[in-house]
């Protein structure tokens, strides 16, 4: 039996949730999905874009609220934690979703190693800031790759080699083990995912008040990951062909997806009753492991303390 409020007590207030890289690709795409199930907080860099997928969740009857953020830059991440703690939401989940893929070392503005900081440094600096804010049982859900894993084959086939991580101070430098990728830009990628898996399974140790969980979303072409840097025919297939191509695709290829699956199953976990935390799911929600390295608890204590420390000196 539906039970009504008593005269005077005030309804509960609708869940909100946080989801970072919301104006493409798996963001995008999970933004749409959880605003059905509470107001959104868009965070990301393009003010304009993050007021078009406002307009557009708003126009479906739900609740947007956008926040300027550039997760490369620390301060602005920092920033932007402050602002969502002041907006007084009843926070049932986070999804540190934004990433990039560079084709080539670059920098940011800070000398940082820019796949690094927005992959792991700033994603891992908004979510301790945001913590104190967050109540009990809230979700935090952290996008991560198994490209990160030296024995995922079809990672392996594509031209990576699993994360290569040295320290955080030497990830920050854009340094990497020696026998990486061939491919500029391949071994960064992967040890900013295997820094940032490696950090949650710490943090949902560290946190047992609250859910800390990452998710594989899979092999999803149609996002454009990488392909700023790319040539105008790379991304023309992108956008028309892989569309029509993937979904043909995804019954004999197991790691295929695409934003909208990949946003169903995150969206799944975030509003999940479950108190399961420190699991790290598959592209279809399913329970995964990590390389043998990032599922090392040593390991994975070692490369909070770094990034810890290394935020503490920006």
């Amino acid at each position: 039996m539906k039970r009504t409020p008593s005269p005077g007590t005030p309804a509960a207030r609708p869940n909100a949730y946080i989801v970072t890289g919301p104006t493409s690709g798996i963001g995008r795409a999970t933004a749409l999905e959880l605003a059905k199930h509470g107001t959104i907080v868009l965070v990301g860099r393009n003010r304009q874009k993050l007021g078009e997928i406002k307009k557009f969740i708003e126009a479906k009857g739900h609740r947007a609220v956008p926040i300027a953020c550039d997760l490369s830059d620390l301060a602005s991440a920092r920033r932007a934690a402050r602002e969502i703690a002041q907006l007084n939401l009843p926070i049932a989940g986070l999804l540190n979703n934004a990433g990039i893929m560079k084709r080539h070392p670059t920098s940011n503005g800070q000398g940082v190693d820019l796949t690094f900081a927005t992959n792991h440094l700033g994603p891992v600096a908004l979510t301790q800031a945001l913590m104190p804010s967050l109540p009990d049982g809230a979700n935090i859900v952290f996008v991560v790759s198994a490209v990160e894993d030296p024995e995922r084959k079809p990672a392996v086939a594509a031209g990576f080699r699993g994360g290569r991580y040295i320290s955080a101070a030497a990830s920050a430098r854009g340094e990497w083990q020696p026998g990486g990728s061939k491919k500029p830009g391949f071994d960064a990628y992967a040890t900013s995912k295997q820094a940032l898996l490696a950090s949650a399974m710490a943090l949902s140790r560290e946190n047992p008040r609250l859910r800390v969980n990452a998710i594989e979303p899979g092999f999803t072409p149609t996002t454009g990951l990488g392909s700023a840097d790319v040539g105008a025919f790379v991304r023309l297939v992108q956008t028309l062909l892989l569309p029509l191509l993937v979904p043909l695709l995804m019954p004999f290829m197991k790691i295929l997806s695409t934003p909208k699956r990949s946003a169903r199953v995150i969206t799944g976990v975030l509003i999940s009753a479950s108190r399961d935390s420190g699991v790290y799911y598959d592209e279809r929600g399913n329970p995964m492991q990590g390389s043998a390295l990032v599922r090392d608890a040593h390991f994975q204590d070692r490369v909070l303390a770094e990034t810890r420390t290394l935020l503490a000196s920006n």
